[in-house]
């Protein structure tokens, strides 16, 4: 299983200059967070960033595999949250979480309600 301490995020250029700002100096090597993501991304250019890989923007599909439910959703930056339009903001857990992870991955990550498992089912990025 591919969990957020085994392998680093991609991420493009674009992204993560976006993203910059929102990094917080302050970082435990173990927190789970959008800041220790983003400090430990590798960082590529858009032409170079892997196909069905989660990122700004990127329409999700995932099983949750505690409950076995299918979530549909985009990740948005904050402004752009809506989630009457199934938007969410890459500053929430379940948006740090699967940015830079790909199709058919499994992720683990510490959300308000505990530790949770999910399972990429699909991505569809812009461009």
């Amino acid at each position: 299983m591919n969990t957020h301490e085994e392998k680093p995020v991609v991420i493009t250029e674009e992204d993560y200059q976006l993203l910059k700002p929102y990094i917080s100096s302050i970082t435990s090597p173990n927190e789970m967070s959008l800041s220790s993501e983003l400090k430990r991304a590798v960082i590529v250019n858009k032409d170079a960033f892997p196909r069905h890989t989660v990122r700004l923007g990127s329409k999700v599909s995932v099983l949750d595999l505690d409950t076995n439910k299918v979530l549909e959703f985009a990740i948005v930056m904050p402004a752009h949250a809506d989630m009457h339009q199934n938007k969410i903001s890459i500053l929430t857990p379940m948006g740090a979480a699967l940015i830079g992870f790909r199709k058919g991955e499994e992720v683990q990550w510490k959300v308000p309600a505990g530790l949770k498992r999910f399972r990429i089912l699909d991505v569809s990025n812009r461009d």
